[in-house]
């Protein structure tokens, strides 16, 4: 039975932690069964301990131990790696956050003490990463090079790529894509990060792969509308997108009347701040993030494929507090863990770490285009389909 260690900055209800963390403790539902992992928490390592804290309570009811240091928790109170895989949940808690409203949440500077610990004892686990690896692409960049120096597996990343879809949709592997849009909702920067790399799922299935990004700019308020009367975003791929929406507010929330958002000129009533991502590939695709708080709740995607024509599907996002499509990525995780090769690749959550910490520096910087040829990422999506289906 494998061993695990939990990274995280709090342990409370509804926390990242308490989501997957207890589906290591209890099981998790799977395919339509009822999944129990062979593996066991045997040491957890808690950064904050807020009003709420389920940290001691779970160490009591499972049998592990609540440790005051990561190195500590690497080598459950011992001096050599006492684990086989490690789970960093760096979300929730009391972090400041800089000048371009990110939230400097430690997820670095957990991996780098993980990577201590590898260094000194001699070994390496697989080890997953919650969501964008930092909100540097600097440091991001260098915990995945540092993955690859010590050779050890490693899986970071959002849900909403491997939850279910609706309708179940897949872009054809080296498809052609002329254009993508995604539709999110919810602040920045943790609901932001989530549509961008669930956009990115998708249109890295494109011919010849994802080769990186060189530049992106980010727009808000009403220069959002005029850039899509002026066709620097579709509003055919938008309606698409909305389409798939079970959530539109306004109209069908007060007298249940379906609604076509975008042709009716009810969204700029709604959207109070729009914010829209412009993000231009290295391979010439564009794509474009609205996020458009006040219209939906919900996920959802739209892109023009050559010989296919308007393809859009919703990212499903099932209620709490059982969060299901969390078990889709818990699934993910355990696979890893277990067979030592990551689903798919590290680097699809590394270049979305930087788009996304470049576009709040072009609003930061005055909503100007800003070059990036740093974010020359390049990788190859897997074959196969990694979202749920069953």
């Amino acid at each position: 039975m494998q061993r695990i260690a939990i990274i995280t900055t709090i342990y409370r209800y509804l926390s990242h932690a308490q989501h997957m963390g207890d589906r290591f403790l209890v099981g998790y539902p799977h395919k339509g069964k009822w999944r129990r992992p062979d593996m066991k928490v045997v040491s957890l390592y808690v950064d904050q301990k807020p009003e709420g804290d389920q940290s001691e309570a779970r160490a009591r009811e499972f049998g592990f131990q609540v440790y005051p240091t990561i190195a500590e928790t690497l080598r459950c109170g011992g001096d050599k790696l006492a684990v086989d895989a490690v789970l960093i949940i760096g979300e929730h808690g009391n972090y400041p956050r800089n000048e371009k409203g990110q939230i400097l949440y430690p997820r670095y500077e957990f991996f780098k003490q993980c990577v201590d610990v590898f260094e000194k004892d001699g070994r390496a686990v697989p080890v997953y990463n919650d969501k964008h690896l930092s909100y540097s692409f600097e440091k991001a960049k260098w915990m995945v090079d540092q993955s690859r120096k010590l050779k050890f597996p490693m899986l970071a990343g959002s849900s909403l790529p491997v939850t279910w879809r609706l309708p179940d949709i897949e872009l054809p592997l080296g498809c052609e894509i002329e254009d993508a849009l995604m539709v999110g909702e919810g602040g920045s920067d943790p609901m932001d990060f989530h549509a961008l790399e669930a956009m990115q799922c998708m249109i890295e299935r494109r011919k010849g792969g994802e080769t990186g990004v060189k530049a992106v700019q980010m727009i808000e308020g009403d220069a959002v509308w005029k850039a899509g009367d002026e066709g620097r975003w579709s509003k055919r791929l938008l309606t698409a997108a909305l389409s798939r929406s079970d959530t539109p507010q306004g109209l069908t929330v007060k007298d249940g009347r379906t609604q076509d958002l975008v042709g009716n000129g009810e969204l700029p009533k709604l959207v109070k701040n729009p914010a829209a991502y412009f993000i231009e590939h290295n391979d010439g695709l564009k794509t474009t993030l609205l996020m458009l708080n006040g219209a939906v709740a919900d996920f959802n995607f739209a892109a023009r494929v050559k010989g296919l024509g308007i393809q859009s599907n919703q990212f499903l996002l099932t209620p709490v507090p059982n969060v299901t499509y969390s078990a889709c990525l818990i699934g993910k995780v355990e696979e890893m863990f277990s067979t030592g090769r990551a689903p798919y690749p590290v680097d699809r959550t590394l270049l979305v770490s930087g788009i996304l910490e470049a576009c709040l520096t072009s609003k930061y910087e005055g909503r100007k285009r800003m070059e990036t040829p740093h974010l020359a990422v390049r990788y190859k999506a897997p074959a196969q389909s990694q979202h749920c289906r069953t």
